[in-house]
């Protein structure tokens, strides 16, 4: 055997020996500036099919082995053949033209020797009939009937669509993913076929579900609790004994209790082993310190430099309740916050005690609040609510008018949040309200009483409802919407603590302008003073970024802002601002990148937030 021959046998057995060790597919050898390659390959093929072959045919991983002869490229070129027409098929292409030739080198050109890959796909196969089969419990449970209809409804691979591998393995993982969802947790995939008819370009599908039993939750069992009893875990599990499993539900549990501060990792996991009617549910924790100091640095272009101290006390002696105490320091803001809380109880609602000192720089007004309250609070996947009683003293130093004023008010509040995501923290699909109801009495000389009120709003529309095509519908994008109006009722002679009143700007209502720069405008100037009239709204249209025919974790932004706050109605002068900007689906929650030219001020600004909140 020729010592070139040896050497391809040889090079490729040890390819193939190392993806079978390491359970891989054979790579490519790295190959440098001074290593000549056996030959190139060129792909003349619609983009989709080219970026296919270029990135699996295996006639790729040999193109550097050097020395190799004609023959032994011939060889591989037919090898290559069936690779490419098998690879084609999975787009849906079942009856292509392909054309493997070699070409020399052109030693005038300066071209190396070639592999020339030539591909006509014919026509593309279409999804004919879709048959979905279900068997096991779902069947004759007529409580499961929107289940089934719902695996219906949203199966992504319809009557007419191109059929793809890679689209009929989505289609069958989403329909398994809903029956699992819900009631069936040991749902498989029990067969599925897919009978491509070339002549026709048509695809049969069809799909058996098996859903198994149903399963409801029974007890709780706690596992690695030593700190804190397990009728707290339990309660801030709150999964109910006798209720329909549903997958959502456990996550939802295990977030809460991870996001408790009382655990660093909690799993909540459905045994299936036991009888489905009572199933058990293991929850393992691992508990948080007893106590936990945080410290942090920071900067924004809206307060400069920041650095933070916090220390926590997730149960104080004697009465069981977290304390939670945090100074900060900024250019524009120093404060000193102590939170108190009650560990939950079997209706879920905690008592809450804080007390807050801070000092603000708000435009050119030095800003002191001394602020205490007391109260309740519970919180929930689809609705927060908090009721407390609050006594506030600001004192505001205008620094243009050398004026000082002092103002001190009672309240009692109510504070929501109501939520109907479809998915958190990244929404494509529902709505949000919010408000803060407020009633109390000025203090001091004047005794007037007032109230407030803020509500703010956002919901999210997704676009290309009307396509059949999961990924031309999810490639469409959707439109944000966000709204923001407060008042506040009060004798027009009586002053309200600062704080109670409105200011606006930022990167969550009007961007391309600072952080609350927008107050009320006095004789067509804008000020930093705040108003006792606010409303904000806004438009965002985001849209995924596709890369090579795949959805990635990156969009692109384009919104609309406008707000304004008046001490009447009809003084309002709305301020807008206009901008682009990125969001990534970062591990730790939506990343906001936006550029703003905030078309009052004439300039551009850069914001930046981690995160949804609502």
């Amino acid at each position: 055997m020729a010592l070139t021959s040896l050497r391809f046998l040889v090079a490729t057995a040890l390819l193939a020996l190392g993806a079978l060790a390491h359970g891989q597919e054979p790579q490519e050898p790295a190959s440098g500036p001074d290593q000549a390659g056996a030959f190139e390959i060129q792909i003349h093929a619609p983009q989709d099919i080219a970026a296919l072959l270029e990135r699996h045919l295996q006639l790729q991983r040999y193109r550097v082995l050097p020395d190799l002869s004609d023959a032994e490229i011939q060889s591989l070129m037919r090898t290559a053949q069936q690779d490419a027409s098998d690879l084609v098929a999975t787009l849906g292409y079942f009856s292509p033209e392909i054309q493997i030739r070699l070409q020399a080198p052109d030693a005038p050109t300066g071209s190396a020797k070639a592999v020339v890959i030539e591909v006509v796909p014919g026509p593309q196969t279409l999804v004919g009939g879709v048959h979905l089969v279900f068997t096991g419990g779902i069947v004759q449970d007529a409580a499961s009937q929107e289940q089934r209809q719902s695996i219906q409804d949203l199966w992504s691979l319809a009557s007419g669509d191109p059929f793809s591998q890679a689209g009929w393995d989505a289609a069958k993982q989403q329909a398994l993913k809903q029956l699992i969802s819900r009631r069936y947790a040991t749902g498989r995939l029990l067969s599925s076929r897919a009978d491509v008819d070339p002549d026709t370009a048509r695809a049969e599908l069809e799909l058996q579900l098996d859903s198994g039993p149903a399963y409801t939750i029974g007890s709780v069992d706690v596992q690695g609790n030593q700190r804190y009893s397990a009728d707290l875990v339990r309660r801030f599990a709150r999964l109910q004994d006798g209720a329909d499993y549903v997958l959502s539900e456990l996550v939802e549990a295990q977030q809460r209790l991870t996001d408790s501060g009382y655990y660093d990792s909690a799993y909540v996991t459905l045994d299936v082993q036991g009888d489905p009617a009572r199933a058990p549910v293991h929850v393992q924790v691992k508990e948080a310190n007893m106590q936990k100091a945080v410290f942090g640095i920071g900067a924004s272009t809206d307060s400069g430099a920041r650095w933070s101290a916090e220390h926590t006390y997730n149960q104080v002696p004697g009465i069981d309740w977290r304390a939670v105490n945090k100074v900060t320091v900024s250019r524009d803001n120093n404060s000193f916050q102590s939170d108190w809380t009650s560990q939950p109880g079997e209706s879920r609602w905690r008592w809450a005690a804080s007390a807050l000192l801070q000092q603000d720089l708000v435009g050119q007004i030095d800003v002191q609040t001394r602020r205490v309250r007391a109260g309740r609070f519970t919180t929930d996947a689809g609705l927060d609510q908090s009721y407390y009683l609050q006594f506030e003293r600001t004192e505001a130093d205008y620094r243009e008018i050398s004026q000082r004023t002092a103002n001190e008010a009672a309240t009692a509040n109510y504070a929501f949040a109501w939520r109907k995501f479809d998915s958190v923290p990244f929404p494509s699909s529902g709505w949000g309200l919010g408000g803060e109801l407020s009633a109390g009495t000025v203090m001091g000389s004047q005794q007037e009483p007032f109230s407030r009120v803020l509500l703010r709003g956002s919901a999210y529309q997704p676009l290309g409802l009307g396509l059949e095509n999961l990924f031309a519908r999810q490639h469409a994008g959707r439109l944000v919407y966000r709204a923001q109006t407060g008042a506040v009722f009060v004798n027009d002679a009586t002053n309200v603590p600062f704080n109670q009143l409105f200011l606006t700007g930022g990167d969550s209502t009007v961007r391309g302008y600072k952080h609350e720069e927008l107050g009320v405008t006095r004789n067509g100037v804008q000020t930093a003073e705040g108003g006792r009239y606010l409303a904000t709204a806004g438009v965002e249209w985001q849209r995924p970024i596709v890369r090579n025919g795949l959805m990635t974790d990156w969009e692109t932004a384009v919104f609309v802002d406008t707000g304004a706050v008046a001490n009447r109605v009809e003084e309002f002068s709305f301020k807008t601002g206009v901008g682009v900007g990125a969001r990534w689906r970062s591990p730790i929650g939506p990343l906001q990148i936006d550029v703003a030219y905030g078309v009052a001020t004439q300039t551009y600004r850069l914001h930046l937030n981690v995160g949804f909140a609502f």
